[in-house]
């Protein structure tokens, strides 16, 4: 039996969170903080706890991976994952607050110690870089930072051999699954009008509810198209918003019929599994299921946001400059911000969903109550 640990003394304040070994770490390439003006402080103190936070998602994002894994995830388990979701989320809004902190700077006064960072640059952040890849942003995927051949280039020694930095970033690569691919799979095996992917007609029932909801979504469609064709003004009007809403209609339909590269049946299954939870989100036996498709859909854009307003912080204190590290500064943090998504299909269910009076009736509706023994 483990006991817990004991002390022969009491603790201190200071002693618990090495309070006076943490002030001693914001004198940058000095020995000292005497020779740093307050504005290299602020800038030093400012990135450190930007890392001590991302620390914190880091190991909530590792939790909550680890609890989508299981076979079955329980109802509390759910709970305990939007409880961490949401902590995460929370941290990157206080994140997106501290950039104001650094907006104290004026662009003389950065300019004052910048030259001490060249060649460093934030990409160069490798909790960051484990923040994406927990998340499940592809190697593919990445914006360029300069003529790099890979961003991991960037993470090497000085030397161009191994850091600490890369051989974190290597252990998370290899550190699978990912959330979104755990959370794909829990997706995979949600139950779909009461059949999970095992079950007898598992197959047909899935059939079964895409032509349904392709018909209700239909339905829909056409009264909105309706609607606005007899409040269009002049022909060309009326012309353009046929030609938008037959448009609307294809790429619905295109949604549930995923190509191979996009992972064929398999992902049909996972994105039918998004839409049946949100659409009967008021089932109880779903309540907690549609918390977490809320909470993963709030932490992204919270982590949008994060890439936005980092890329405002920059264009305000030193404008499009190049930046430190070589990088095209503001027009690469624009980029990313408008290109990563990790979870882009749930993104796009919101172009599906329909009013719920409108949604297709379930056959084993029951099958979501809560039950007793």
């Amino acid at each position: 039996m483990t006991r817990p640990p004991t002390t022969t003394r009491s603790v201190t304040y200071w002693e618990y969170i090495e309070l006076e070994r943490l002030l001693e770490l914001q004198h940058g390439l000095e020995e000292t903080e005497e020779g740093l003006t307050n504005d290299e402080v602020l800038f030093i103190t400012v990135h450190q706890v930007f890392e001590l936070w991302f620390k914190l998602i880091v190991r909530e994002l590792r939790a909550a991976r680890d609890r989508f894994k299981g076979e079955i995830v329980a109802e509390q388990e759910l709970a305990g994952l939007v409880h961490g979701l949401r902590r995460i989320t929370t941290i990157l809004r206080r994140c997106v607050e501290h950039f104001q902190v650094v907006e104290t700077l004026n662009t003389r006064e950065y300019l004052a110690f910048r030259d001490k960072l060249t060649p460093a640059s934030g990409f160069q952040s490798f909790q960051l870089r484990q923040i994406e890849i927990l998340l499940g942003l592809d190697d593919e995927g990445r914006v360029k930072l300069g003529e790099e051949g890979s961003y991991k280039d960037l993470l090497r020694g000085p030397d161009g051999g191994t850091s600490p930095a890369l051989e974190r970033v290597e252990a998370q690569l290899a550190d699978r699954p990912t959330l979104k691919e755990a959370v794909e799979q829990w997706l995979w095996r949600t139950p779909i009008d009461g059949l999970g992917p095992d079950d007898a007609g598992a197959e047909a029932g899935l059939d079964r509810f895409v032509a349904e909801y392709l018909e209700a979504h239909g339905r829909e469609l056409d009264r909105s198209r309706a609607m606005a064709i007899e409040r269009a003004a002049v022909d060309a009007d009326r012309e353009r918003l046929k030609k938008v809403y037959a448009a609307e209609r294809e790429q619905v339909r295109s949604f549930f019929t995923p190509t191979e590269a996009e992972g064929g049946a398999r992902t049909r299954r996972i994105r039918a599994a998004m839409v049946f939870i949100v659409t009967y989100r008021e089932l109880p036996l779903l309540s907690w299921p549609r918390e977490v498709l809320d909470a993963l859909i709030e932490l992204e854009q919270v982590f949008v946001v994060f890439r936005q307003r980092h890329a405002r912080m920059v264009e305000r204190v030193i404008g499009r400059r190049t930046g430190t590290g070589g990088s095209a500064g503001v027009d690469y943090l624009d980029k990313t911000a408008l290109t990563y998504r990790i979870f882009r299909d749930l993104w796009a269910i919101r172009t599906l969903q329909i009013r719920r009076e409108a949604s297709p009736a379930l056959r084993q509706a029951a099958f979501y109550d809560f039950r007793n023994g």
